[in-house]
């Protein structure tokens, strides 16, 4: 015997694929990157680049593998970062005295240029995309990105062997 629904009974519609957390995501990634690259000059620099850029910044002269760990890119997208900004002149590599397998990198004259060119874009970026959220939702928000990265960021660069 089939039981029918009663007027209270209501059901739940399927969630929508467009409102799941990793298609918002990756769309608030996408419009991130595309406000940042309207923000600067024509194929000045890239997010990614200007990630690494600052995380070298912040460091005393950081090899590769503290770039990942720093960003949380992956090793063959940052080691490419790296040698597109080296090849700019914007980053200068090379090898540790420690380990001649590892480079340690810095910023060249011409890096800290283009980092202080980039920066307005950087703020203008953050302001466009959060500019739906009132001032205390920001910072709920960008509370709640950093936790997700630090609990999830090191689980999922862990390598996975099988």
């Amino acid at each position: 015997m089939l039981l029918s629904k009663t007027e209270t009974e209501t059901e739940t519609p399927p969630a929508s694929p467009l409102a799941s957390a990793v298609h918002l995501l990756h769309r608030a990634g996408q419009c991130a990157d595309e406000i940042f690259s309207l923000s600067l000059p024509a194929s000045t620099m890239t997010p990614r680049q200007y990630a690494v850029l600052k995380a070298v910044e912040s460091s005393v002269e950081p090899s590769q593998t503290t770039l990942v760990e720093m960003t949380g890119i992956d090793r063959s997208t940052v080691a490419d970062i790296v040698r597109r900004l080296v090849e700019r002149g914007l980053l200068q590599r090379r090898r540790t005295r420690r380990d001649a397998r590892m480079y340690a990198l810095r910023l060249t004259a011409k890096g800290i240029q283009a980092l202080r060119g980039a920066e307005p874009a950087a703020v203008c970026t953050d302001d466009k995309l959060l500019s739906a959220l009132n001032p205390a939702e920001r910072a709920a928000f960008v509370d709640a990105l950093v936790r997700i990265v630090k609990t999830i960021g090191p689980i999922a660069s862990a390598r996975v062997t099988r």
